[in-house]
């Protein structure tokens, strides 16, 4: 990402409503498909550190963290975090069959070699262990915030799912998140291609500090949504695609599911 875009998205990730709502939902998720707290876990893309730390104040011993940024790796350093490195996500350094749980938040829309990089997670997760992926959905809201942030894309659910199934995957669940803004955020962004913009907007993309008490509004709604994704129901779009996907065990048979096909 660029580099102003960078310095105000660290600045932002601890309060605002996008971060917050969106960590509670991964979160959420590791709980859910890896309830041991002796799992290794390996965060890819773990930016300043809050999931990590999250994590741990939640029991989970064994948490890795990698991230291309060296800005992202020192602010983790900062905060204590050790086992934070500088490392590729399309190349991780790695054994085979190292972890048993990999978060991928927002990192495969940046990767220009997508298969090789899902091949490598594929490679270094365990038999029977668990990806979860989230990433920006939908080629209609690609904008100038994906150009400040050097996506390379944004997905339909088909062809997330079509990009971790080719590489051996899986998926086990799958679904749309941020539907209720879905509708105000494609609006925006529309206006956007016949409307000028600011030189801010063009280098930060839409990460602004909004004020308290709309920051509050817009996380208590996505928090009333991340409720109605737990109870397993499924949303005909959103912002964002996730998808939970397992590596086969050894044999061929996919381990249990803790609860709920798909979103």
């Amino acid at each position: 990402m660029k580099r102003e875009f960078e310095q105000n998205y660290h600045n932002l990730e601890a309060n605002h409503w996008w971060f917050k709502a969106r960590r509670e939902r991964v979160h959420r998720l590791v709980v859910q498909w890896k309830p041991s707290r002796v799992s290794r876990v390996l965060e890819i893309g773990s930016s300043g550190g809050l999931l990590i730390r999250q994590l741990q104040a939640d029991g989970y011993r064994h948490i890795t963290g990698i991230d291309i940024s060296p800005e992202a790796v020192r602010l983790c350093r900062e905060h204590g975090l050790t086992d934070v490195h500088l490392m590729d996500a399309q190349r991780p350094e790695f054994p085979d069959d190292t972890f048993d749980l990999l978060i991928a938040s927002d990192v495969l829309e940046h990767l220009a070699d997508e298969s090789g990089a899902v091949r490598e997670w594929h490679r270094i997760l365990k038999p029977d262990g668990v990806l979860i992926v989230f990433v920006p959905a939908f080629r209609l809201l690609w904008s100038e915030h994906d150009e400040a942030n050097r996506h390379c894309r944004r997905y339909r659910l088909s062809e997330l799912n079509q990009c971790l199934a080719a590489q051996g995957f899986h998926v086990e669940r799958r679904g749309y998140w941020n539907c209720l803004l879905f509708p105000p955020v494609a609006l925006v962004r529309l206006l956007r291609r016949v409307l000028p913009i600011s030189r801010r907007t063009a280098a930060i993309g839409d990460f602004f500090p909004p004020p308290r008490l709309l920051n509050d509004a817009l996380s208590a709604l996505l928090r009333l949504e991340n409720r109605f994704h737990e109870k397993g129901c499924g949303l005909p779009f959103g912002v964002s695609a996730m998808a939970v996907v397992r590596k086969p065990a050894r044999g061929g048979a996919a381990g249990r599911e803790p609860c709920g096909k798909s979103d």
